[in-house]
């Protein structure tokens, strides 16, 4: 922490990388990246959550919405928007994996306890079974549209009704 504040002051940049989410996007070779960060409010003494966007530099578009990426500033601006490039894909949607113990995670619960509980207590018909289910993009064109080409929505029409739009 005291190198932080040290560099802060010498007036180096402390932080190089950044974690975020990747939300839908318009511009092309470049995905949109939700990077959240708390902000304290000194009237109240508390913390609150705001969002900074960043567009990171991708041409091969290997981000999908909803994917958790990691981001580095790149030495200079491939244009004026775009100022970041993506590192690796930390977590794909759905695939939440704990860092430390490297199983996979629903929600709260670990996939094994998850199934330690269904011996235990019996396994509703309703239940998902994660182990039958297919990879992301299996559903591609069906129901996931998250590889199509995102456009901006300037008007409602009922006969034109633009699925792909942001």
């Amino acid at each position: 922490m005291a190198k932080v504040a040290v560099a802060a002051v010498q007036g180096k940049k402390a932080l190089s990388l950044l974690l975020g989410k990747c939300v839908p996007c318009v511009k092309q070779n470049a995905s949109k990246i939700r990077v959240q960060h708390f902000k304290l409010d000194t009237n109240l003494n508390m913390y609150y959550r705001e969002n900074s966007f960043f567009y990171a530099h991708d041409p091969q578009a290997l981000c999908k919405p909803g994917d958790t990426v990691l981001i580095r500033e790149l030495p200079s601006k491939v244009t004026r928007l775009i100022t970041h490039e993506i590192l690796e894909i930390v977590y794909p949607l759905g695939d939440v994996t704990d860092p430390v113990t490297g199983k996979k995670v629903v929600v709260g619960k670990y996939r094994d306890d998850i199934k330690a509980e269904d011996k235990l207590f019996g396994r509703t018909e309703s239940a998902f079974d994660y182990d039958k289910a297919p990879p992301r993009g299996s559903q591609e064109d069906k129901r996931d549209f998250s590889h199509r080409e995102t456009y901006t929505k300037y008007h409602e029409d009922p006969n034109d009704p633009q699925p792909y739009a942001v």
